[in-house]
C-alpha cells in the first residue's frame, strides 16, 4: 500500500497557515465598520451620523495600535490592514461625505477637491509607511490622516448643528477639503504624541486636565471637536513658522 505523500504546507514551515492577534484586529475591524457606517450614511444623506461615524472611527484606530504596542501584538499583518482600514475610514470616507453633503452642486470643481482629499490620504499613508525608521517618532510628516478627516467631519457636524446647509458653506467645505488634502502630503511636521508613555506616572494635575477636557467636549461636542482639530491643523504651520524663524536667527548670528 502506497504511503501517503506529506502536504507542501507540512514539508514547509514557512507556507504553514499563520495565525493574527485578535484584539488589535478586531478594533481595526471596528475602525473600518465605522468608516464604511459612514460612507452608508453619507448615501442615505444622514450627514450628521456619518460624521460621527468618522469621529468614532478615529477613536478606534487610536486605541489599536496603542493596545497592540501594550499588549506586544504587533504584527506586519495588523500594519497592513490598519493602513487599508484607514484609507476608507479616512480617505474615502470623509472625501464622499463632504462631497454629498457640500460639494455636489460646485461640479467639477466639487469632485476634483474631493479627489484631491482622497488621494492625498492614499500618498500619506503610503509615505508613512515607508518612513517608519527615517523619522523623528516625535512627529508626523505632514498631517496625519485621522487628523484631516476629524477636520472635515467636525466641519460637517458643526455647520449642520448650526443650522445650515451644506449649499451655504460649500465654498468654506472646498477650501477645507483641499487644504486638508494638502497638507496631509507637505513636509509640514505635527506633533504625534509618541513620546507620551502611559506607563510612567504623572502629576494629579495632568489628571484633572483630562478630566476637564472631557467635560469641555462633552459640554458642545461638534464645535469643541471642530476648534481642536482646526487648531492642530494650524500647528504645523506655527511649528513651521517658528522653525523657519530660529533659522534665519542663526544665519543672521555672526560667527
Amino acid at each position: 500500500m502506497p504511503v501517503p505523500r506529506p502536504r507542501k504546507a507540512l514539508m514547509n514551515p514557512e507556507l504553514r497557515r499563520r495565525g493574527i492577534y485578535i484584539l488589535p484586529n478586531l478594533l481595526t475591524t471596528a475602525a473600518l465598520f465605522a468608516g464604511f457606517f459612514a460612507i452608508v450614511q453619507a448615501m442615505n444623506q444622514r450627514f450628521e451620523l456619518a460624521a460621527v461615524a468618522i469621529f468614532v472611527a478615529m477613536v478606534l484606530d487610536g486605541l489599536d495600535g496603542r493596545v497592540a504596542r501594550l499588549t506586544r501584538t504587533q504584527s506586519a499583518f495588523g500594519a497592513e490592514y490598519d493602513s487599508l482600514s484607514d484609507m476608507v475610514s479616512f480617505g474615502a470616507a470623509p472625501a464622499l461625505v463632504i462631497y454629498e453633503w457640500a460639494l455636489r452642486g460646485m461640479g467639477k470643481l466639487g469632485w476634483a477637491a474631493a479627489f484631491i482629499y482622497c488621494a492625498g490620504a492614499a500618498l500619506r499613508l503610503a509615505r508613512f509607511n515607508t518612513n517608519l525608521e527615517v523619522v523623528d517618532k516625535r512627529y508626523f510628516q505632514g498631517m496625519p490622516s485621522p487628523a484631516a478627516a476629524a477636520l472635515v467631519a467636525g466641519l460637517v457636524w458643526v455647520t449642520l448643528d448650526a443650522g445650515f446647509t451644506g449649499e451655504e458653506v460649500r465654498w468654506y467645505a472646498c477650501v477645507l477639503t483641499i487644504f486638508a488634502g494638502l497638507t496631509m502630503v507637505s513636509n509640514i511636521r505635527y506633533w504625534s504624541g509618541k513620546d507620551i508613555n502611559l506607563r510612567k506616572s504623572v502629576p494629579f494635575v495632568m489628571v484633572a486636565a483630562v478630566a476637564l477636557g472631557f467635560a469641555l467636549v462633552s459640554s458642545y461636542p461638534p464645535g469643541v471637536l471642530f476648534a481642536l482639530f482646526l487648531a492642530y491643523a494650524l500647528s504645523g504651520y506655527v511649528i513651521a513658522i517658528v522653525d523657519w524663524l530660529n533659522r534665519r536667527k542663526r544665519l543672521a548670528r555672526p560667527e
